[in-house]
């Protein structure tokens, strides 16, 4: 297989999964909509869980996506340095967008600052938004992809706190998120926080803690626990299955986190929806892929 050709499989594959995770929810999200629907006992509650049940249906039968607002689409890529693919990825997962939104189809999401003009592809300047880490020694690529919709993760914030305001204070601005902005995602949300040394280092951490997987908890036993008392507090909120009162606000609460500046204390909050869009997928050298997200794959 020459160069172009693998390019042109990686391409053609990247495209699939994409339009393929618009339509279909991970293993994780459905399991979790389930457990959470069986859980409630108010008519209106249970009606909207089994409408939820229904779109996902019809999305799988009649091949469509399940949410209007396929986002912004994100890729975050865990790559080793020896992968024989890595220079043409930039151009490779740009071009799987175009084709994605073509073939999908994707509502076009992505709009020009400034020139204020829609250009019809999904991509633009910095749209996807690709998330960089590079393992050493490693041959094989893993990408997690994302769609960042414009009333969930999107909308995401950010700030730095002060040392005194210690987790109390992140508890406090968690809380703050979820009464305000919070809302205009779906519920049940997914809640990622992240904790660091500065406010762009938390913003992403919140939005690398959406792509673990739901049930999964931070390997610091102190922040699991934080976890578990976040996740208490915003059921309590009684937000429910879109926002209409439940027993269940969130599906999860995960945390991610890094050393900080003594200092400082960064926090950020990203919330995605119930339909909640990412997959994971990993190429080896010769573009053998899993994909540990999804158990039903078709594409």
């Amino acid at each position: 297989m020459t160069q172009a050709e693998a390019v042109s499989r990686m391409t053609d594959t990247m495209a699939k999964f994409v339009a393929f995770t618009g339509k279909r929810l991970p293993d994780d999200v459905r399991a979790k909509i389930k457990e959470l629907a069986a859980q409630e006992e108010a008519p209106l509650a249970k009606a909207i869980y089994a409408t939820m049940d229904k779109n996902q249906e019809l999305a799988w039968k009649l091949n469509r996506p399940s949410c209007q607002d396929t986002g912004a689409v994100q890729f975050f890529l865990k790559c080793g340095t020896h992968f024989p693919y890595i220079d043409e990825l930039p151009e490779l997962l740009r071009n799987a967008v175009i084709q994605a939104t073509k073939d999908a189809p994707l509502r076009h999401n992505a709009v020009e600052t400034f020139d204020e003009y829609n250009t019809g592809k999904n991509v633009g300047l910095g749209i996807p938004s690709l998330f960089w880490e590079m393992v050493p020694g490693r041959d094989d690529c893993e990408i997690y992809t994302y769609m960042a919709g414009g009333g969930c993760s999107l909308p995401g914030r950010a700030k730095v706190l002060m040392p005194g305001e210690g987790y109390e204070g992140v508890t406090k601005f968690v809380l703050d998120c979820m009464t305000s902005y919070g809302l205009n995602a779906c519920p049940p949300l997914l809640v990622g926080v992240g904790i660091g040394t500065s406010v762009e280092v938390a913003a992403l951490h919140s939005k690398e803690a959406l792509l673990r997987p739901i049930g999964s908890h931070n390997p610091n036993p102190k922040a699991a626990e934080m976890e578990r008392l976040l996740e208490d507090g915003i059921n309590k909120i009684g937000l429910g299955p879109q926002g209409l009162c439940g027993k269940n606000s969130v599906m999860g609460v995960n945390i991610i986190n890094s050393a900080r500046h003594p200092s400082v204390i960064g926090v950020g909050v990203s919330v995605g929806c119930w339909s909640h869009r990412r997959g994971h997928i990993v190429f080896d050298r010769d573009l053998n892929y899993t994909i540990d997200s999804h158990s039903e794959v078709d594409f």
